[in-house]
Formats: C-alpha cells, sequence, structure tokens
C-alpha cells in the first residue's frame, strides 16, 4: 500500500499523519435534497442541524482531503441550485450560508404530483452531472492538481423511497452518466413510517424491467445522528482500486507458499490531530507534560494538577477497544514529598482500593477533564473523555476515548452461520504452523530500529562543517632567499581586486604551523609532510573530518580553512 507522510502542525500539537494515496481519488460530492411539503416540515431541522454539524468538521479537518468539492441543490416549487461546485477545506462560512437558504425553504403548501417530482428530479441529476463535466474543464483548464475524474450524487428525501429510486432508474435509463460514480437515495423516516415505504403503482408495473442504472437506497431514521452518520461516510476513504492489507498465514501445505487473505482498513475514528483546536487535556498521551496545565510564565512550583471527573461506571465488555486512540498512560498512587505521612497513607489505600473494586467488578471508569476555562475564540470550552482501566499490578491504564463528534460511521456484519468446515481446516493447519506462547514477552521483539538508526545516521550530515580537500604539497618546507625578496617586492593588493577575487573563489585562513610535531620528532623530511585543505561547508563526510584530525600532528604544511 502506497503510503504517503507529511507533517501538520497547530499551535497546540505536532503531529505526523499517515494517510493512503488513494485519499488522492476521493469522489466530488452533490447533494440533492427534497424540500417537499408536508415531508420537509419534519426533516427540515434535523437535515439543517446535521448538515451544520457535518460542515463545520470536515471545513476544519488538516491531512488529506477527504472531501475535496461539493454542490447543493434543493427541489422544492421549482429547483434551484444553492451551491455550485466548491472547494469544501476553508470553505464554512460560504456553506453554513447555503445551509441557512435550505433552512428558509417554506415546509407548507401543495406538493406536486409524484411524476412531476420524479421528472423535476430527473433534470436536476443532469443538471449537477453537466455542471460537473464543466467543472473539470476549468480545472484542467488552469492545470490544476489533483483534479477528481468522477462524482457521487446523494438524493434526500422524506417521501417513499422505493418510488423514488423507481423514478431515477427509469428516468436515468438513456441519459450520459459517464462521470457518475454512485446514486444514492437517502430515505429520512420515522418511526411510524417504516412499513409504509410500499413501490407505487408505476413502479410494480415495471419492476420485471431490467435497467442498466443501479441506484442504492439507504433508509435512515429522521434524528441530527442517523443523518451524521450518512455525512461522515464521505470522509471515509473511497479508493476501491486495489485492496488495502495482504495478511500472510503459514501455509498448512507442504509447498511453504504463505496463504493470503485480502483485506481492507477502514477508519474508525477522525484523529483528534487533525483538528487545529486542541481540547484543554490535549490529544496527546505521550508525556506528563500533556496532563499539566502550565499558564505563561508559570514555574514548576505553580503548575496546577489536572482534574479528571468520573462521570459514569462501565462494564468491561461493553467498551469496544475500536473506540480508543492514542498512547495510554499508567497511573499509580502519588509519591510526592509535600504530602504528610498520614495523607500519603489514605490516598494509597484508597487508590488500592478502587482498583480492587474495578477489578472484582470487571468495571472501567468514564472520565471527563474539569476544565474552568474557556476557549481562546471566546466559545465554549472543549471537553476531552478518558477511561480508566484497573490492572493487577496496583495501577491503571489512562486512555482517551473517542466522542460522538469524531465517530465515523461502521457497520460490521454480523455471520448468520458458521464458517464452513473446509475453511476451518484451512485456518486451523495454518495455525499448527505458529508458535503459541501464553504470555507476551516485547523483548522478544525486534524492530530492527537500531541497525536502521546507525546506518541513517553515517549517511546524514556530520556536525563538524569541514571538509577534505585534495592535498597540496609543498615542494620546499622554506622558499629561497631569492623568492623572499622578489614577494617582498611584489606591491600589496588593493582592496577592490581582493574583492573580486575573493568572489571568484573561497576565503582563506592561513594558520600558522604548531610549535611541535610528530613529523619532526620522529626525523621525517618536511619537504614530504603535508595537510589536506579543510573547507567551512555544510555537508560533508564525517570519516574524512576524522582522517584529518588524525593528521594534525603534521608541522610543516597550511591548514587552510575555505569558507563557502
Amino acid at each position: 500500500m502506497d503510503n504517503k507522510k507529511r507533517s501538520y502542525g497547530s499551535a497546540n500539537t505536532e503531529s505526523l499523519v499517515y494517510w493512503s494515496s488513494s485519499f488522492l481519488r476521493q469522489p466530488a460530492r452533490v447533494l440533492i435534497v427534497e424540500a417537499l411539503p408536508p415531508w420537509w416540515s419534519n426533516t427540515c431541522p434535523v437535515l439543517c442541524d446535521a448538515l451544520d454539524n457535518f460542515l463545520s468538521l470536515a471545513c476544519s479537518l488538516d491531512g488529506p482531503c477527504r472531501l475535496p468539492h461539493l454542490s447543493l441543490y434543493s427541489l422544492s416549487r421549482q429547483q434551484e441550485c444553492l451551491l455550485p461546485f466548491v472547494q469544501v477545506r476553508g470553505n464554512l462560512a460560504r456553506l453554513r450560508s447555503c445551509v441557512e437558504e435550505l433552512r428558509s425553504i417554506p415546509s407548507e403548501g401543495c406538493s406536486r404530483g409524484t411524476a412531476r417530482g420524479g421528472e423535476m428530479l430527473r433534470q436536476v441529476v443532469l443538471d449537477s452531472l453537466q455542471q460537473f463535466k464543466q467543472y473539470m474543464r476549468h480545472i484542467e483548464a488552469n492545470s490544476q492538481a489533483n483534479s477528481h475524474t468522477c462524482v457521487e450524487v446523494t438524493v434526500v428525501t422524506g417521501r417513499p423511497g422505493r418510488g423514488v429510486v423507481h423514478f431515477l432508474e427509469n428516468g436515468l435509463t438513456d441519459a450520459d452518466l459517464v462521470p457518475l460514480k454512485r446514486l444514492l437515495v437517502v430515505q429520512l423516516h420515522t418511526e411510524a413510517e417504516c412499513g409504509e415505504d410500499a413501490p407505487s403503482p408505476e413502479a410494480s408495473r415495471d419492476a420485471s424491467e431490467d435497467n442498466l442504472l443501479l441506484v442504492d437506497l439507504q433508509q435512515v431514521d429522521n434524528n441530527v445522528i442517523a443523518v451524521e452518520s450518512v455525512l461522515k461516510a464521505w470522509l471515509q476513504e473511497q479508493g476501491g482500486d486495489k485492496e488495502h492489507l495482504h495478511l500472510l498465514l503459514p501455509s498448512p501445505l507442504e509447498n511453504h507458499i504463505p496463504m493470503c487473505i485480502k483485506c481492507d482498513k477502514q477508519e474508525r475514528l477522525i484523529s483528534p490531530a487533525l483538528i487545529p483546536l486542541t481540547p484543554h487535556l490535549g490529544v496527546k498521551t505521550e508525556s506528563v507534560r500533556d496532563f499539566m496545565s502550565v499558564s505563561k510564565g508559570a514555574t514548576n512550583q505553580s503548575q496546577v494538577p489536572q482534574k479528571l471527573r468520573a462521570i459514569k461506571a462501565l462494564r468491561a465488555d461493553g467498551m469496544c477497544e475500536s473506540m480508543l486512540y492514542g498512547l495510554p498512560l499508567v497511573i499509580r498512587p502519588t509519591t510526592c514529598w509535600q504530602l504528610d505521612w498520614d495523607e500519603m497513607e489514605n490516598n494509597h489505600n484508597w487508590f488500592h482500593a478502587l482498583c480492587h473494586t474495578l477489578q472484582s467488578r470487571d468495571m472501567v471508569l468514564l472520565l471527563q477533564v474539569e476544565s474552568t476555562q474557556r476557549s481562546a475564540t471566546g466559545g465554549p470550552a472543549v471537553f476531552s473523555h478518558y477511561v480508566l482501566q484497573p490492572s493487577a499490578s496496583l495501577s491503571f491504564l489512562l486512555k482517551p476515548v473517542v466522542s460522538r463528534e469524531l465517530l465515523l460511521p461502521c457497520t460490521p456484519s454480523l455471520p448468520v452461520q458458521d464458517p464452513t468446515p473446509e475453511a476451518m481446516q484451512v485456518i486451523q493447519g495454518c495455525f499448527t504452523q505458529m508458535d503459541e506462547e501464553c504470555v507476551f514477552n516485547p523483548h522478544s521483539l525486534s524492530s530492527n530500529l537500531y541497525p536502521h538508526l546507525r546506518s541513517r545516521g553515517l549517511l546524514s550530515q556530520p556536525r563538524y562543517p569541514y571538509r577534505l580537500q585534495p592535498a597540496i604539497h609543498r615542494q620546499q618546507s622554506q622558499p629561497p632567499e631569492g623568492a623572499k625578496a622578489t614577494a617582498s617586492r611584489q606591491p600589496r593588493q588593493q582592496p577592490n581586486q581582493a574583492r573580486q577575487l575573493g568572489m571568484k573563489s573561497k576565503i582563506k585562513a592561513t594558520v600558522s604551523p604548531m610549535p611541535f610535531s610528530c613529523s619532526s620528532s620522529l626525523g621525517l623530511p618536511l619537504a614530504k609532510a603535508s595537510r589536506p585543505v579543510l573547507t567551512f561547508q555544510s555537508s560533508g563526510s564525517h570519516q574524512a573530518f576524522v582522517s584529518a584530525h588524525q593528521e594534525q600532528c603534521d608541522d610543516s604544511s597550511i591548514i587552510t580553512l575555505e569558507e563557502d
């Protein structure tokens, strides 16, 4: 799987965000809202609130572009494009104005006939596809990168969804649907309307006809959370070009070819590291600093401990691990020296009793951050939540838990029957090829990190700003007397001339030979001694510097320091 890595930082957090390159193939979105009476009076407040919440999140996300472009249509007494294709990220003000315009559509009046409503819906779908084609030509003309070649259309309605699907399948049979990747009809219904979605007479009459267009139908409850889940599915990876993961198991046969199970990966929640507004407690749990509220100019003596209030006791088997994120922190009773012995002993006993109680009842605690500070924008404060899990070693594990806003839709399919005996035999044969251990020992695992860091350090730039130049040998240890006299009679260079020469070549600083040298003590002839030239620069070889440093006992050469 082709992964990319980029670094995103905000005022409160710096994190490395990883994502798949298939995020670059996220489709553009068209949302068509049927604001037809009498259903609109029930669906309007729910849909608009869900849209407002969803767009507030989608426009503020860092990292990969999960929702590149969005267009919004309304279908009431007339069809209207409330929002042509626009970029979603950083465009919250414009998107919210469209939601308010959608909220202002009257919910009372007479509804047009079903045939007339179906024809209007067909025209809106075709118009949105034509608009997308024009938008794509505009992108190609401006040579903008990451152009999206497909679009998904979602129709939200309050009337029976099967009839809407029927009209779309029949009405769009002969239309040009090349850029359309998917057409989805979302029916918002209440519990009383669950059994009322019967196909219309026209749909029953043509039910046997085969249509080339397949329209998906999704029936959801008419509440904000359910509609948010439909919209948040747009934030999940929509690539689908290839499988994401190959799970290799030891072969149960003698051919030693690993058994491959191909899988897809799906995000369960939005990483809080992608939210610019970090909660007061912080989204990181890597160090104790993430749990200390330090004001500007505060010292270690004035740090105030963070307060976590227990709001619920939960059954341990009722807490799904996919709801947790970040690294766990080990929580132990304090050993602060400022407490007296009695207070410390009572605190230790209470801690032990809490751990024992949760273990004996197989429960965990749900905690909420106690914060008296408001956000920097003056709005309401953001609360973080954590789960406190007991362990057998008289300690707790503190893990961040996701809230409703960051949760992505996930509908795991429950098996209706047991796996086939053939499949069970193959998988059990794979397990016979693996070792079993009762207790996990992390010391038995090696990630090859040390050799990687060593090889990376050898290739990295050295800290010493020198490099070796080709050795310059002096022909004689001392110039003859005639040469000295000639050199003394030569005129000195003018400043301008010296400056011009300095621009053409590197500036050299001559260092006098050391008074004592190893070469003279060893009786070596000074004419044979040489020293390589060292040059100031930002890159070079560390090994070359070491070789030059070993020759520093040579007193008959001149060390030339060159500056880039």
